[in-house]
């Protein structure tokens, strides 16, 4: 399709829309008169018109940040325009934070240095086929990305966050490229790597993130991107860690007003750590799962019913911690139950982090890394308890004749599912409740792990009160069913299909050799 034919027929709709001789002013009248259907297909035909718009801006602004380089001195494009820099001039240019058009010369540029071959819309199964293809016509590793922009699978946004998520990928140098087992090995396979099998996974993790685009935020999509390149590569992922862990600090200040004020940098562990310390206290406001046991209900209702914000329950507690210190009682700071972080990880993985290797592990609640030595840590700390999955992903049966689901088995729950599986939601495990997908009064459903799945409390009393249904045959995909719609697959998160090996191909993980 040429490239103004798309453009010309969502022009076309929203034209019609709004009428041919709509002024400026009466479009938010005009808006309002439609029908909730036709709003939303005005909303997406003016998306494609935008999306569109923004990919021709964006490959201009490649061009102008290829002809405003520091070697072109004064006689620069943005320099000639009395501008320091391409960004600056792009700013000026579009009216936008300094911030946004940084991230449109990073795409642009990005998009230039694809230039070699020609921009196609490959189906999703295609696409990792055609990334591997494309190492030999030289094209970098992201130019996939710059297809999928150019073709409207992604945005501006979501391609920076995917590429900058994955980062450059950990290539050989030449002298490096010639030293053979001695220089890089796969955790997978003992055979060398070479860059270009280095450069396929990284594209082929690009193709698999431009598949979860459209039901990814672009945050979640910039989260499981960083998470992917460390379990790609667990070396680099060890070295980025001690960066942060290096770079951990706190300070306080007294602004002009007097008010005492701080700021943390936190190192993984220590981020997370207060990330559940509070999340765990606040589930309630936060739309966490409902509560069933009487006491905690109540608890639950007194703290949604608090006249402080959010932010101000967050200090409060924080004070309360600090003050109760290690030998804080969980009652009384948290209301139900301790908060503490809790580690995924592979048998391989923990076995190469015991014995010293490079390796890394999930939160169970956010899908972000952890490094090997924090595993090691934490099994001489607290140990280590082992949940067995089949060859295809599926935990044992834990069946249970009770209507609810066993503390144990929602731990299961949550290794599997990593959050709500509802796709687009990016709730994490704690946020959830177990569903049932066989309905336990009239269809006897078994309170099994097999037969449940986790739910965030929005998108589960949608499925009560909506006759939304979610089925499963056997031990394969869960297969949402909304209806009016087709029945949409409901895949574990990419960041859990990686560190689980359940790709196929799986992914290939590189590190210096032992």
């Amino acid at each position: 399709m040429a490239f103004f034919t798309g453009i010309s027929t969502a022009l076309g709709a929203v034209r019609e829309a709004l009428g041919d001789d709509v002024e400026p002013m009466d479009v938010p009248a005009a808006v309002g008169r439609l029908g909730d259907d036709a709003l939303l297909r005005l909303i997406e035909h003016a998306t494609t018109v935008v999306r569109a718009a923004e990919a021709v801006r964006i490959a201009a602004t490649g061009a102008v940040a290829a002809r405003s380089t520091r070697d072109a001195g004064h006689g620069g494009l943005a320099q000639k325009r009395g501008h320091r820099s391409a960004v600056s001039l792009i700013q000026d240019l579009t009216g936008t934070t300094r911030a946004d058009a940084a991230r449109q010369v990073r795409v642009g540029e990005s998009l230039a240095a694809g230039l070699t071959g020609t921009a196609t819309d490959p189906a999703p199964a295609a696409r990792a086929e055609a990334a591997e293809s494309r190492v030999a016509a030289a094209r970098p590793w992201h130019a996939v990305l710059g297809d999928a922009m150019l073709t409207g699978a992604l945005t501006s946004a979501q391609h920076d966050a995917i590429y900058r998520g994955l980062g450059e990928p950990p290539l050989l140098d030449v002298v490096d490229a010639t030293a053979g087992a001695d220089a890089v090995a796969s955790t997978a396979d003992p055979s060398p790597a070479s860059n270009a099998e280095i450069i396929t996974a990284w594209q082929t993790a690009a193709s698999q993130l431009i598949d979860e685009a459209a039901v990814r935020t672009v945050e979640e999509l910039a989260g499981a991107a960083r998470t992917i390149r460390d379990l790609l590569d667990p070396a680099g992922a060890e070295r980025r860690f001690d960066d942060r862990f290096q770079g951990r600090a706190f300070r306080m200040w007294i602004d002009r007003d007097g008010t005492r004020r701080g700021s943390f940098a936190f190192d993984d562990i220590g981020g997370a750590w207060v990330d559940t310390i509070i999340a765990t206290a606040l589930r309630p406001r936060r739309g966490g799962p409902r509560f069933v046991d009487p006491d905690e209900k109540a608890g639950a209702e007194r703290l949604v019913a608090d006249p402080r914000t959010n932010d101000q329950l967050a200090y409060d507690l924080v004070m309360d911690v600090l003050r109760a210190g290690a030998l804080a009682d969980a009652a009384t700071v948290f209301g139900t139950r301790q908060a503490g972080i809790r580690v995924v990880a592979t048998a391989a993985a923990h076995h190469e982090a015991m014995n010293g290797q490079p390796a890394v592990g999930l939160l169970e609640d956010r899908d972000t890394t952890l490094p090997g030595w924090l595993l090691a840590t934490a099994t001489c700390d607290i140990g280590a308890r082992a949940a067995v999955f089949d060859d295809s992903g599926n935990p044992l049966d834990l069946g249970r004749e009770a209507r609810l689901y066993a503390p144990k088995q929602r731990v299961t729950l949550a290794i599997r599912d990593g959050g709500c599986r509802i796709p687009g939601c990016d709730r994490p495990s704690s946020y959830c409740e177990a569903h049932h997908i066989d309905e336990f009064a009239r269809d006897s459903g078994r309170t099994d792990v097999d037969r449940g799945i986790l739910l965030c409390r929005f998108h589960h009393m949608n499925v009560h009160h909506h006759r939304w249904r979610i089925t499963r045959e056997g031990k394969g995909e869960f297969v949402l069913h909304v209806p009016g719609s087709p029945p949409t697959p409901m895949p574990a998160r990419l960041p859990r299909r990686y560190a689980f090996g359940d790709l196929q191909p799986p992914p290939r993980r590189f590190r210096p050799a032992a």
